[in-house]
């Protein structure tokens, strides 16, 4: 008798080596690997998070690290969208530092953890209108062309960006500690869980379907932007689709132009 474990679907496939597979991998390539049980783990939140895509809106939740130029250009997108389709986008914080804790990209976001702190801040104690609106104007004062912004100036557009949402600029402190970090850390598992480990940002659940991505080098506008959602929307109805992926020869242009001509 086979004493392997096999997946639901009854294929008889070996879920023990898949998982040593892949945390060896994790560990080459990333310089650390999430706990053991996690494929399970991930399978369950899926389940759990999956709900049946109608003909109503759309319910999409994107989880921003405020750092992230891809994140800022999805979250773009998705104001394009929702200037022609009813669709029901709420935010939530999440950090690039804590995803990649203890692996080989560690020391690269510790210095810029601030804004995602700032961003629970917001979240916590406003909700996700108000992140939505803090991280508008946090993205327009950074994201005026793709660079790599110096740790102050992150600073100067969290401060910035609180007194354009109208929200108290005493919230800009929680960037200097860790006592949003707890709260910081369960919103970034949140995001993840259902993804799966092997990710970046930004993190879109929609229509309760988690994924990393969509990866977009600009903003598409009008009709680009609503043929790339019903793109989207169709793609992840497969629970046999997982990923495509090419590599980006440019930098993004991260300025948004909601008034501009689509891209050929």
């Amino acid at each position: 008798m086979d004493t392997h474990d096999t997946d639901m679907s009854g294929r008889g496939s070996d879920l023990a080596l898949w998982e040593r597979a892949t945390t060896s991998y994790w560990r080459t390539v990333r310089g650390t690997a999430p706990p053991p049980g996690s494929n399970q783990r991930t399978e369950a939140a899926r389940a759990r998070n999956r709900v049946a895509a109608g003909a109503g809106a759309a319910t999409v939740d994107l989880f921003v690290d405020p750092v992230c130029p891809y994140t800022w250009i999805v979250a773009c997108w998705l104001r394009e969208v929702a200037r022609h389709r009813e669709v029901d986008v709420r935010h939530h914080p999440m950090s690039l530092h804590l995803l990649n804790e203890g692996g080989v990209l560690d020391g690269r976001y510790a210095s810029v953890i601030g804004p995602s702190r700032v961003a629970t801040a917001v979240a916590v104690q406003h909700g996700s209108d108000a992140l939505r609106a803090w991280h508008e104007a946090f993205g327009s004062s950074i994201f005026d062309r793709w660079r790599h912004p110096e740790p102050r100036e992150y600073r100067v557009a969290s401060l910035d960006a609180l007194v354009a949402a109208g929200l108290s600029t005493d919230l800009v402190e929680a960037a200097e500690g860790d006592d949003h970090d707890e709260e910081l850390r369960r919103r970034t598992e949140e995001a993840v869980r259902p993804v799966g480990y092997d990710v970046g940002t930004p993190i879109v659940h929609l229509d309760g379907v988690a994924f990393f991505g969509p990866i977009l080098n600009a903003v598409p506008l009008g009709n680009a932007a609503l043929r790339l959602f019903d793109g989207m929307r169709l793609v992840v109805g497969s629970p046999e689709f997982f990923e495509l992926k090419r590599t980006r020869t440019s930098p993004p242009d991260v300025v948004y132009r909601p008034d501009g001509k689509e891209r050929s």
